[in-house]
């Protein structure tokens, strides 16, 4: 008998659990199918190292961050040229990044994703699908099927979600290779960064006296598995020497291949996370991008599986975040040009690093590393719509109130700053909240600084502005059709 679900995200990491969650939130079943045998992954170290501050705000939307900043160390990573930039002047609540290594932050994000309902079915492979208009039939390696109404694919950047779904992937091959190994070295091994003119190479103490070690590869195009043999000759080039190498616990390879999925939907099949966009792992993006990827998509996703909004809401998807990672991908792609060791590349780091000293040149890739900067094309004259809403105390008849209180259920809400029960929702009572409220502080947005103060906001599940207006409410009904689908028919 073929299972049925409304929504089959492949791909169980950061990008699907939270994907699932925003399902789950929004009252609709998904399921999560994950190859790996069960939660673990290889190593505490292994993967992504942290989070930027647009998701540890988009985390507080879901009123989850302080779980994970209760594990992790808050700090300034967003960096560029080497120059770290620093956030602490930036009009957020949490003004830095979070170093915390990926398994961490999968068990703290599963976690919640359990409470809210998310069912994650381990040691289940795709290995194929097939659509037709009304839903997508998902073959499986034990041999069932699966048959879904919509099917996601978070599995990474070899993703056979997208290629099945005959999505092309452009971009640009390796220009440089490294391996990560967690060794166990009998000697002294020399602790600290060593650039060559390929990029960065690494070593630093571990938990237990193991060493981790990032060293360049010079086989960009390698197939074989790596052994120990293979890290001890690229530890020797680099240093001279093997530093009494005795065994590894973890030995892989990433490179700077940089693609991205010519179209984030193909009719019933989406992608998110990294089986939408590849790219070095220099500046610490792709589960960023991932988890925004997921909050992005979730409501939209919520609406259209539930029939209150037609399908062609979920082209917003690949018009909002398409262009997001596509600066992402160029920003990392210089990073690691700006690696290299040679001279002349060190000359440009340093030209860059002084013009990072003006302010506003500052302030411009702080926003886009951090990803406070943000802003979706949706019209409107005032510059709060399309970006993000700043998390502003409000004052209510109820006491104060955080505006990403609001949105912990994933909720849109329509904020009154201006005369009391001046607004309504009308038709859309049902599907958003309405909250009179009074702010009396400065309106300030990270980059571009103070912005007039809207007398109302409507605000996407998200956390994105989508109308700016008054009491007039003009635009407001055209904004809701748009975001929460036509009013039900009487």
């Amino acid at each position: 008998m073929t299972e049925e679900h409304a929504v089959v995200i492949v791909g169980g990491g950061p990008t699907g659990v939270m994907l699932a969650a925003e399902l789950a939130l929004a009252g609709v079943e998904a399921v999560v199918l994950e190859r790996r045998p069960s939660a673990e992954i290889e190593s505490a170290r292994a993967r992504a190292g942290g989070l930027h501050a647009r998701t540890i705000e988009v985390l507080d939307q879901r009123g989850i961050a302080e779980r994970f900043l209760a594990e992790g160390d808050a700090m300034q990573v967003a960096a560029f040229a080497g120059v770290t930039l620093d956030l602490s002047d930036f009009p957020t609540r949490h003004p830095y990044g979070l170093a915390l290594w990926q398994k961490h932050t999968e068990r703290i994000l599963g976690a919640w994703a359990r409470e809210v309902g998310v069912l994650v079915q381990y040691g289940r492979e795709l290995t194929g699908l097939a659509q037709d208009d009304d839903g997508v039939d998902i073959h499986l390696a034990d041999g069932n099927t699966l048959r879904a109404g919509y099917v996601v694919g978070c599995d990474g950047g070899r993703s056979l979600v997208r290629k099945l779904a005959g999505i092309d992937f452009p971009g640009w091959g390796p220009s440089v290779s490294s391996i990560i190994a967690e060794v166990e070295m009998r000697g002294e091994p020399e602790f600290g960064f060593r650039n060559d003119a390929l990029g960065v190479n690494a070593m630093r103490p571990l938990e237990g006296g193991r060493v981790g070690v990032v060293v360049r590869d010079d086989q960009l195009d390698r197939e074989s598995e790596l052994t120990l043999e293979d890290v001890r000759k690229a530890i020797v080039a680099v240093w001279g020497s093997d530093f009494g190498l005795a065994s590894a616990d973890l030995i892989s390879r990433f490179t700077d291949a940089t693609r991205q999925a010519a179209s984030y939907r193909a009719r019933r099949v989406l992608l998110a996370g990294d089986a939408a966009h590849i790219h070095s792992p220099a500046g610490g993006q792709g589960l960023n991008l991932g988890v925004q990827d997921a909050v992005n998509l979730g409501w939209k996703l919520a609406q259209v599986v539930t029939e209150a909004a037609p399908a062609g809401l979920l082209d917003t998807y690949n018009d909002e975040r398409h262009p997001v990672a596509a600066r992402v991908l160029k920003y990392t792609m210089a990073l690691t040009a700006l690696q290299r060791g040679d001279d002349r590349t060190g000359a440009l780091s340093e030209q860059i690093g002084d013009l990072l000293g003006i302010v506003a040149a500052r302030d411009r890739v702080a926003g886009l590393v951090s990803g406070l900067d943000i802003h979706y094309d949706l019209g409107g004259d005032h510059p709060l719509v399309g970006r993000r809403m700043p998390d502003l105390d409000l004052a209510t008849a109820s006491g104060p109130l955080r505006v990403y209180t609001l949105l912990h259920r994933a909720r849109p809400v329509l904020i009154n700053l201006g005369e009391p029960e001046s607004l309504d929702l009308g038709d859309w009572a049902d599907r958003a909240q309405l909250v009179d409220a009074t702010y009396e502080g400065a309106w300030e947005l990270p980059v571009l600084g103070e912005v007039a103060a809207p007398a109302a906001v409507f605000v996407r599940p998200d956390g994105h502005v989508a109308w700016v207006g008054d009491h007039a409410q003009v635009g407001l009904d055209a904004a809701l059709a748009t975001w929460l689908g036509p009013p039900a028919k009487p």
